[in-house]
């Protein structure tokens, strides 16, 4: 049963129901136009799996960006930023950087290989056993550590917003992007990471301005927080974000995550070219800096 909240407004109520009805519509067309495709074509993978190795530089920085600022993220640098963690942009900045890495180093490599995932790639170079040990890995951690957490933050917001059963909203999600990921493919979901990044980047703005005018200005939060707030570079002694952390131990994460991991590098495998690839990478870098200033700082 739905016990929507006395706060939840009628035009609260459209928008949500707007989202998900773009939603919808991107995947059913996309599904239809692939059934097109499929009835003149014989590349049926290639088209399902790399959108037809036909997407351009906006669409696939569009969709590196959204694809990492999911439900979780978005929960988790903002509640970063309350506490006290501005330095949590460091990785933001991080981001950008990994990402001009993957398209002047990796990119040449992979898109050269012809390959439609990681573990493909990975068999080429070392062999069967190398493709099933990160396929196995890859689907455990991505169960354990991604998946259920977006699924879990994404559930949250449902329950807040619209007074939905924690597992109903969960559900609900798993159902909704479940059947236009299987339906549509990759295309589909490159699509409505287009869509979805203008929400993410409009609301963000506009939750910035809102929470910034309802202080005072930049300056009365500068006033009304620490000095080392606003801070990105923490001492050897932080507990949390030590410099040493920063230069040595997060560039290892950013190189596995931006320039290897199949959740981003499948939007690169699918570019016409090497030079759109590498555009969307650059769209995408400057993208990953706006999460610091509109994400973090509210």
């Amino acid at each position: 049963m739905i016990d929507i909240p006395s706060h939840i407004q009628p035009i609260d109520l459209a928008v949500i129901g707007s989202y998900f009805f773009l939603v919808i519509l991107i995947a059913w067309r996309v599904v239809r136009a692939g059934k097109k495709a499929a009835a003149k074509s014989f590349e049926n993978t290639e088209d399902y799996f790399l959108g037809g190795r036909n997407l351009g530089w906006f669409a696939i920085g569009a969709s590196l960006f959204a694809s990492n600022i999911r439900s979780e993220h978005l929960v988790g640098l903002a509640g970063q930023g309350a506490s006290g963690d501005f330095v949590a942009a460091q990785f933001e900045i991080l981001a950008a950087l990994m990402l001009l890495l993957l398209g002047w180093v990796f990119v040449p490599f992979y898109l050269k290989s012809g390959v439609y995932t990681m573990p493909e790639f990975l068999e080429k170079r070392y062999g069967p056993g190398a493709r099933n040990y990160l396929s196995w890995v890859s689907i455990v951690a991505y169960v354990l550590t991604k998946i259920s957490v977006t699924i879990a933050a994404g559930a949250i917001v449902f329950t807040a917003l619209l007074g939905i059963d924690f597992w109903a909203g969960a559900i609900l999600i798993v159902l909704i992007t479940g059947a236009y990921t299987i339906l549509g493919g990759l295309k589909a979901v490159v699509y409505t990471d287009l869509m979805q990044m203008f929400i993410l980047i409009g609301g963000a703005i506009a939750l910035t301005v809102y929470g910034l005018d309802e202080i005072g200005g930049i300056d009365a939060l500068a006033a009304k927080t620490d000095e080392e707030y606003l801070s990105i570079w923490r001492p050897l002694s932080d507990p949390e974000f030590p410099w040493t952390g920063i230069i040595f131990g997060a560039p290892i994460l950013g190189v596995w995550y931006w320039c290897t991991d199949q959740f981003i590098v499948q939007r690169v495998l699918a570019a016409k070219d090497l030079s759109h690839a590498r555009r969307g990478t650059i769209f995408a870098g400057y993208l990953k800096l706006l999460p610091m200033f509109i994400f973090v700082l509210p």
